[in-house]
């Protein structure tokens, strides 16, 4: 399997619409071929093709209404500032950095997991979309563009939406695997350079360490290993260099990794699958991570149905999941999505590897989470969750700092008297 090649992801892609112009040309006459009333994707996280919409923004005027489709932002992007007319937003991931277009009544969500997104944006999806503006890298040796920091959410797309609408950045790393692309892959392209958006590391405080700590205690050698961004995430990357032999099967990667594979502890010679390499469909972090992954044989960045997909996951060497949550039931029902009643997130892909996981020999999900919010005013191990992100059944093991709660197949009683054993001591009654 060549670093240099994408084709053995084609089985896991949406179809391709075909040969395009793949003409580089100037702003104006790329933004002019977006029609009034369009639903657009744009790239997101570290992808936001932030000078491109730049553009969009001051050509505002050409439209009545433009919708604006995108998953996780990671910062609050100009455009967000500019909610109302002709603007009007749609996220599958809900969050603070898009609190001003929420208060002005301009963002919806879709309640999607990655997996499904494949067979969302496409022609013949649920929600397609009429154009697609994300960043690519500049072109390689071999004369094609990369997505650079972000495959996973828009390699679909890009493959199949009527129009799609490159900015080409030096900034941008190449990457390999599923998002290098031809130039006949692109309807127009246009060279804008500046800096990529960041994801600066989360430092973890006592209660984040105290979590890790017994969290990595769980993960064995040669794991398979999946877990997102934060806090947490960052306390355990510095203990999990004692493993050895761990692999990467990830829907995002973060800084953290790097110093896994410089610490020995990551080599990915284990898994199952793709041995040599770490797979992924985004990166989330800072300049040292791009620059890390820039035409690094290490990284394969993959489409939502193999980073996601349960045929796939269900095949990993000792997958195993680590999430977050913001509340859990004292029966197991993960809440990841809203805080009373109000969206904070979406479902993400954190259904989708808790599935893997236990459909994987060997297999482990966790939801981490501090016991208590609000300076230790609220408990996040409660009677019942307002929203049902994964369900008790699916859940295997939840770790606060006060312990483990091991939960899969064991009888109610069982699972409350485990949760209130790890619930903040000022709540457990409350859990009877």
């Amino acid at each position: 399997m060549s670093a240099e090649t994408s084709t053995d992801f084609e089985p896991y892609l949406a179809p391709s619409r075909g040969e395009r112009t793949g003409r580089r040309v100037e702003i104006a006459t790329a933004l002019a071929s977006i029609g009034d009333g369009a639903r657009v994707y744009i790239g997101n996280a570290c992808s936001v093709p932030l000078q491109l919409l730049d553009e969009v923004i001051a050509e505002r005027g050409r439209w009545s209404d433009l919708e604006i489709v995108f998953g996780i932002q990671v910062a609050e992007i100009p455009l967000m500032k500019h909610a109302g007319a002709p603007f009007r937003f749609t996220t599958l991931q809900p969050n603070p950095n898009l609190r001003a277009a929420s208060e002005a009544g301009a963002v919806t969500a879709i309640p999607a997991r990655i997996s499904d997104v494949p067979t969302l944006f496409t022609p013949f999806g649920v929600y397609p979309v009429d154009a697609v503006l994300v960043q690519v890298s500049a072109p390689g040796p071999e004369g094609r563009f990369s997505l650079g920091t972000s495959t996973g959410m828009a390699i679909d797309a890009v493959r199949s939406a009527p129009l799609v609408i490159a900015q080409v950045n030096q900034e941008m790393p190449y990457t390999f695997g599923a998002g290098e692309l031809r130039r006949d892959e692109f309807d127009y392209l246009v060279e804008m350079d500046g800096p990529l958006v960041e994801l600066k590391r989360a430092p973890p405080g006592p209660v984040e360490e105290a979590i890790a700590e017994q969290v990595v205690a769980l993960v064995p050698d040669e794991a398979t290993l999946q877990f997102g961004i934060g806090a947490v995430p960052e306390a355990m990357s510095a203990r999990l260099g004692q493993r050895r032999d761990l692999g990467m099967h990830s829907g995002m990667i973060s800084d953290g990794v790097i110093e896994l594979v410089e610490s020995g502890a990551l080599t990915d010679r284990r898994k199952s699958m793709d041995r040599g390499t770490m797979i992924t469909g985004e990166l989330m972090g800072t300049r040292r991570l791009f620059d890390w992954a820039h035409r690094n044989p290490l990284v394969r960045m993959a489409p939502p149905a193999y980073t996601h997909g349960l045929a796939v996951l269900s095949r990993c060497h000792r997958f195993t999941a680590i999430n977050s949550a913001v509340e859990v039931s004292q029966y197991g029902d993960v809440n990841g999505e809203s805080i009373a009643g109000r969206l904070i997130s979406g479902p993400g892909g954190q259904p989708d590897f808790a599935e893997g996981a236990l459909r994987c020999a060997e297999g482990l999900s966790i939801v981490a989470l501090p016991s208590t919010a609000a300076a230790g005013k609220v408990s996040r191990i409660v009677p019942r969750v307002d929203t049902v992100t994964v369900p008790r059944h699916q859940v295997d093991r939840v770790v606060t700092e006060y312990g483990v709660a091991a939960l899969h197949a064991r009888p109610l009683p069982d699972r409350a008297a485990a949760m209130r054993a790890i619930a903040h001591p000022d709540f457990r009654a409350s859990l009877t």
